[in-house]
């Protein structure tokens, strides 16, 4: 499949990639070491305008294509899953505004979103209610000009460094059609941090808990309706889902590539060990795998681009297998390595722990594959 970018796009994507060789691959050690926030890596996202993809040009955006948008996040990863997922957040944080928002809420909030002088959270997971939204507890209840909400949001990624926090609550008694979504500035009364997460992988991307007493928020802060905050939710998830499989592309074809490398460097009874046969088809495998989960991103975004109604399938695909494949990936590149792949002085153990997460986020693979299996049953 040929990729068809825009001159600049291209340009961009360039820039990037000597970026995240430059910039974010010498941080990366660190960052997972000491499992905080990137601040640095943000204000370098900020600066070199990547917080702007997202975003429409009449809000301060670049207003990029999706393609050019998964294409920068898999590039960041192979270098910082970290920072890959800066991106990934602020446009999942995001795009509820921009798909239900109406315009005062766009100026509001998405210029400085588009700037990156905010970040945002997506807050839909509870302690009960994670694949299964229907078992929400977070409540707002409308009063006046206001609606005061009551709840705990657990597993949210920038809980505490986010400005701009888009909360889902229930705001009736009929199951996920009660569901509303709300913008909830981070400096409400009533809502604070609660626990600070301490993670597997991705150990410098902020995660926890977003506790909310008595939190009064204004009418002008719900997005859409009463009752469509689902469907936002769904259709918010089908549009960013594809940039969690190419942070696990990212990280699979950061890990291949180490091994590679490695496999070239490293002699063993006297020749470098890429001159075994066992070796150079496990890389072969390796590369196959990690070239599969390219065409398939690569499409969604296409389609996304195209301006196709509907992809969730095809989402939902790329996402399963993007992530199984950084497993195998970062798991076999540990093999090449040896002994000296489970030690923390070479990247790909951290790589495998950081792909694991891309098969449970945005919705576990288990998820997707009802996703896909509901779209074959309704084949005609």
């Amino acid at each position: 499949m040929a990729v068809q970018l825009a001159s600049d796009e291209q340009m961009l994507i360039d820039m990037v990639r000597d970026l995240a060789r430059e910039k974010v691959a010498p941080r990366a050690a660190e960052i997972d070491a000491k499992g905080e926030f990137p601040w640095d890596m943000k204000e370098l996202l900020a600066q070199q305008d990547i917080f702007a993809m997202p975003f429409p040009e009449e809000y301060g955006g670049l207003g990029s294509s999706e393609l050019s948008i998964l294409m920068v996040i898999e590039e960041l990863a192979k270098a910082c899953a970290t920072t890959s997922l800066l991106l990934c957040v602020q446009q999942l944080g995001s795009l509820p505004i921009l798909l239900a928002g109406n315009d005062e809420q766009k100026q509001r909030f998405l210029p400085k979103l588009a700037s990156g002088e905010w970040l945002a959270s997506y807050a839909l997971t509870e302690p009960g209610s994670g694949s299964d939204a229907g078992a929400m507890r977070t409540r707002a209840v409308k009063r006046g000009d206001i609606y005061v909400l009551n709840g705990l949001k657990h597993f949210i990624t920038n809980a505490g460094v986010a400005h701009i926090n888009t909360v889902f609550a229930v705001t009736g008694d009929e199951g996920t059609r009660s569901i509303s979504a709300f913008v909830v500035e981070g400096d409400r009364p009533g809502f604070h941090m609660g626990k600070v997460e301490n993670k597997m992988g991705i150990r410098g991307s902020q995660t926890g808990e977003l506790v909310f007493e008595d939190c009064e928020i204004p009418v002008e802060n719900l997005l859409g309706k009463e009752g469509e905050g689902f469907k936002i939710a769904l259709a918010t998830l089908d549009r960013t889902r594809p940039g969690i499989a190419a942070q696990a592309l990212g990280i699979a074809q950061g890990a291949l590539d180490f091994a590679v490398q490695y496999a070239q460097q490293r002699v063993q009874f006297g020749k470098p060990i890429w001159d075994n046969q066992a070796i150079q088809f496990m890389l072969a495998d390796m590369d196959i795998e990690v070239e599969a989960a390219r065409q398939l991103i690569y499409h969604v975004g296409e389609l996304m681009d195209a301006g196709v109604a509907r992809f969730g399938r095809e989402s939902a695909i790329a996402k399963t297998f993007a992530s199984d494949t950084a497993i195998s990936v970062t798991n076999d590149a540990i093999q090449v390595l040896g002994g000296y792949g489970y030690m923390k002085e070479f990247p790909v153990e951290r790589m495998m722990r950081d792909a694991k997460i891309t098969q449970i986020y945005e919705g576990t693979n288990q998820i997707q594959r009802m996703v896909i299996a509901r779209a074959l049953a309704a084949r005609k």
